[in-house]
């Protein structure tokens, strides 16, 4: 199918699966991923539920958007599928920045109607204490830009955008910023520059989160202002399991999720 992305129509790859008259549930893939790596999850709550899955823009199936596009957008876009697919409101399994896109969606007063519970893997979209080096390289990254903050509108404009593009710039990105260019690199930039912290209260469904002991990309303190900023959450810490726990345990994962949909 195509959505609709600041005027601009893009396809998504998508599937269904499972139970047709079953609990409705969207699985959404994080950044650099793709429902296929959910697939083991995908499977096991097909066995007693209808999934949706999809790839956003740029990822698996999905080619990339003609524009850059930042949270609000995705969660635009994931509202559009539902709206054409779903009969009825989902529960949202979420990786990552899926996670953050359901927790966006679910925060928003028109979105969240599309949602009656989400599952999150590792959620991202909670600002992380910035490390020693963190803080040296927005030091080094606010003392490139100070010359160009000085032009005029257009030339400021070009500057940074110059500045942007080379090569000392790219190397205070992330790998994950490095590894991307054009479109997707300014969609990234975008997304992982957008925090939900501040929405956690708005959000009026019930929400599990999974959380792996040995989990280096979101940490124990993330997870925390998750968990006392939603009104109704629950965490669960996978043992031996990583930001992937959904791979590293996936039989924990499946039965957690289907006991909390098997709730709602």
């Amino acid at each position: 199918m195509t959505v609709n992305i600041k005027g601009h129509e893009t396809a998504l790859g998508y599937a269904v699966t499972g139970v047709e008259d079953g609990h409705q549930v969207l699985v959404l893939h994080g950044w650099g991923s793709s429902s296929a790596v959910m697939s083991g999850l995908i499977n096991g709550l097909a066995d007693q539920c209808r999934v949706f899955s999809l790839d956003l823009p740029g990822h698996g199936l999905s080619p990339i958007s003609p524009v850059p596009w930042g949270l609000p957008e995705q969660a635009d876009a994931v509202s559009q599928f539902l709206a054409k697919h779903s009969t009825s409101p989902v529960t949202i399994v979420g990786h990552s920045n899926g996670g953050r896109i359901a927790l966006y969606m679910a925060s928003d007063v028109k979105l969240s109607a599309f949602t009656i519970g989400l599952v999150l893997f590792s959620p991202s979209g909670i600002r992380r204490a910035a490390s020693f080096g963190t803080r040296v390289k927005r030091t080094v990254a606010g003392v490139l830009k100070a010359p160009f903050m000085l032009l005029p509108g257009r030339a400021r404009e070009y500057g940074l955008d110059w500045l942007r593009h080379t090569i000392v710039w790219s190397l205070l990105g992330s790998s994950d910023y490095r590894a991307l260019d054009g479109i997707m690199r300014e969609t990234f930039v975008l997304t992982v520059n957008t925090y939900v912290q501040e929405r956690l209260q708005h959000i009026r469904v019930p929400v599990l989160i999974f959380w792996g002991e040995n989990d280096r990309d979101i940490d124990k303190q993330q997870i925390q202002a998750l968990e006392s900023g939603i009104p109704d959450a629950g965490v669960m810490v996978v043992e031996n399991a990583g930001h992937y726990a959904f791979l590293d345990r996936t039989d924990i994962a499946i039965q957690g999720t289907l006991k909390f949909i098997n709730a709602l």
